[in-house]
């Protein structure tokens, strides 16, 4: 292979990786991206976010079908689910995603490598694939490989019995008992897809709630919405052991706190505790760069580590390990090699569970606001008393607006209910620009939809909500 010399080259193609790309070419660098799989998106387009909202879709769809519509008058039938069919529906959203990412990169003229990257210095990276290797010199180096599945002490994934997030998308039959370890956004996404299909799903957690990032009454309300579909949940447990055999898996829990062990038996078993930075394999100790005590790479709060030509960007560095912000970090640290100005307020970064109902929220939730001492009121204003949410028969849920209680401004919002990943986009950016609850308030909202919820919420915090 020859050799190669470029301005820019980016380490890894998932959502940060071929954003900063892409945005490095169009900033006028000479630019290459590495990536050792055989299709570029990485985790999120191929084995994450793309592959899991497919089947949650699928899987809604499904359910509609056999247990919801006829509360429309739509008589359907005989349901039947065909599995193969779903499984395939999600490859090919998965393969228009990637191949979409592969023509951006040709539309924009940068060089993908195809490869595995090791520093050999500063300046320098060896890139092997099929036993070949080749040395990049780069005059910038961005480092956005990612994350992977946090293993669990006891547990072996094998992806047969006892599976990640990956195994979960591409189970060849419904099973008829799912255990899932872990009540977080991946557990409760992927175990809502398999108990839709037919399977019985029990969710254990470690903690006494599930979700212990989102708010803590969103929490509450969504453990009460699942169970009411059929979740079963083990909190404040923790599983010391799991053993696959050829007929299922027999999983030893424990109380969190401790006492007497006790015996689950589950034909699947889905590990999903979480993910950790990916940094192994990059050699990084030739180059000089330091990791921070969770081995993610140390930067600077501008994305800079520690050697001035090396920066790292999204799940490899801290912070909230979501797609869309390790896109906006590969936008900026472009720019700002570029010699432009980029921040990031990651207070305003929103997070999404997309379950039914979806769960979304932005910055302080009540929690935190009341560890901080902060005055705050609260509007809320439930879909039960929206008109758009009735017509839809989806009324679960309510939109939660946090407001200082000196200046109005917002400090959080959290919504459980339908498209609520869609709905807390205007309270972003309402965030964005500093805004109030009454400038929310006073913005005229479309009727009927179910954006007036957060109008209704935005009214409640002065207590004037006028449709309850």
């Amino acid at each position: 292979m020859a050799d190669s010399t470029y301005d820019f080259v980016v380490i890894g193609s998932g959502p940060g990786g071929y954003v900063c790309a892409i945005r490095a070419a169009q900033l006028g660098f000479k630019t290459a991206c590495i990536e050792k799989d055989p299709t570029l998106g990485g985790t999120c387009l191929n084995v994450g976010c793309i592959p899991s909202k497919a089947l949650l879709a699928a899987s809604e769809k499904y359910e509609e079908a056999q247990s919801h519509l006829g509360a429309f008058g739509v008589d359907v039938g005989n349901v039947a689910l065909n599995l193969l069919g779903m499984l395939a529906h999600k490859d090919k959203v998965v393969k228009a995603n990637t191949d979409g990412v592969a023509y951006l990169f040709k539309k924009n003229k940068i060089d993908w490598i195809k490869g595995t990257a090791a520093f050999t210095g500063p300046n320098t990276l060896s890139v092997t694939a099929e036993g070949e290797a080749q040395t990049i010199t780069a005059k910038n180096i961005v480092i956005a490989t990612g994350s992977e599945v946090t293993p669990l002490l006891g547990i072996a994934i094998d992806e047969k019995r006892i599976v990640s997030s990956t195994g979960a998308l591409k189970l060849d039959a419904v099973p008829k008992t799912m255990v899932v370890i872990g009540g977080g956004y991946i557990g409760l996404e992927m175990g809502t897809v398999w108990q839709r299909l037919g399977a019985s799903v029990t969710v254990v957690e470690f903690l006494d709630r599930i979700l212990p990032g989102m708010d803590g009454e969103v929490s509450k309300s969504m453990q009460r919405i699942l169970q009411k579909q059929g979740m079963k949940f083990r909190l404040a447990t923790k599983v010391s052991s799991a053993q696959a055999s050829e007929t299922g898996v027999t999983l030893t829990l424990e109380p969190a706190k401790g006492g007497n062990a006790e015996t689950m038996q589950a034909d699947i078993v889905l590990v999903a505790v979480g993910r950790r930075a990916f940094t192994g394999g990059l050699a990084l100790e030739k180059a000089g760069v330091k990791l921070d005590d969770r081995g993610r790479v140390a930067t600077n709060g501008h994305f800079a580590t520690n050697v001035p030509s090396i920066y790292a960007i999204g799940d490899a560095i801290d912070g909230p390990m979501l797609a869309h912000k390790a896109e906006d970090e590969g936008s900026i640290v472009a720019e700002i090699i570029a010699g432009q100005s980029g921040h990031m307020d990651y207070n305003l970064v929103p997070g999404v569970v997309y379950t039914w109902p979806e769960a979304a929220q932005v910055g302080k939730t009540e929690e935190q606001l009341k560890q901080e001492g902060a005055a705050y009121k609260v509007g809320k204003f439930p879909f039960s008393a929206n008109g758009r949410a009735r017509a839809m028969n989806m009324t679960d849920g309510f939109v939660k607006i946090l407001a200082d209680a000196k200046t109005d401004t917002v400090l959080g919002a959290h919504i459980i209910g339908p498209e609520a990943g869609t709905l807390i986009a205007e309270i972003v950016l309402a965030m964005e620009f500093g805004a109030s609850s009454e400038d929310i308030a006073r913005t005229c909202h479309a009727h009927p939809t179910l954006e007036e919820a957060v109008k209704e919420a935005a009214l409640g915090v002065d207590g004037r909500s006028i449709h309850i």
